[in-house]
């Protein structure tokens, strides 16, 4: 009879988890795709309607996310915020968690957003009106203005649906609209013995909200503009089209 003693068998290796099998490229030089790109937008959407980011921030942000061009420039800039986490990972929609309500204007993983709104009318008669700061930009706004003046300051607004109409009526008197520079903005309008000027612009983000202005002014004027961009939010934009400039060439 054999009483040598039996070999035990070799251990099998456990593999370093912090090993690769294979040199792959570092995570933050893979380029970006489109739906990263939209990830980081809408969680930078989500802080500004939280009051997180101001209107100068959110709009030097969304400039340097559709600059980015790899995955490391993406990271820095929802790093500060509690969404950092959900923008590293694939986002649920709406409809795939459960007991979620979809609200209306909101796309797939949007938040909801605040409750504050105003009513859809704004009427000045020999008098003004004046609607700005954070408040709830809804689908349609009726602007009046007889013998007075109506001023519309969208930039700090959430938008809570897709597009955002505005009938605007002036006579003898004035409507003025500024908007955000991450805002489509067209239409326009009559103008009767008066001015209606909508200075046209396509915002850079195709997700982004649209303001419609339709209306007349008679003896009076209506104008829509974006507002005039901060020197910090112009440098920001001149250093991606640099960066830009300088990886296609």
């Amino acid at each position: 009879m054999d009483n040598s003693p039996v070999p035990k068998p070799a251990p099998t290796p456990v593999p370093d988890p912090l090993k690769k099998p294979h040199a792959d490229p570092a995570e933050a030089d893979l380029r970006a795709s489109d739906a990263d790109r939209e990830r980081v937008a809408e969680a930078l959407r989500e802080a500004y309607a939280e009051g997180r980011l101001t209107a100068e921030e959110h709009g030097e942000r969304v400039d340097a996310v559709y600059a980015a061009k790899t995955l490391g420039e993406l990271v820095p800039l929802t790093r500060d915020l509690p969404s950092h986490h959900a923008t590293q990972q694939s986002m649920p929609t709406a409809a795939a968690v459960p007991g979620a309500v979809a609200q209306p204007g909101l796309r797939p993983g949007q938040s909801p957003l605040p409750s504050r709104s105003e009513p859809e009318s704004m009427v000045a008669i020999f008098g003004g009106a004046e609607r700005k700061g954070r408040f709830r930009a809804g689908r349609m706004l009726k602007a009046v203005a007889v013998f007075g003046g109506v001023e519309i300051d969208l930039t700090e607004a959430v938008f809570d649906a897709p597009e955002l109409v505005i009938h605007c009526t002036a006579v003898f008197g004035g409507v003025e609209i500024k908007v955000p520079d991450h805002v489509t903005l067209r239409g326009g309008g009559a103008g009767i013995f008066g001015g209606f000027d909508v200075k046209q612009q396509e915002s850079p983000d195709p997700h982004g909200p649209v303001v419609t202005i339709k209306g007349a002014a008679v003896f009076g004027g209506v104008e829509a503009k974006r507002r005039k961009p901060s020197k910090l939010a112009a440098k920001a934009r001149e250093k991606a089209r640099r960066f830009l400039d300088a990886g296609e060439g």
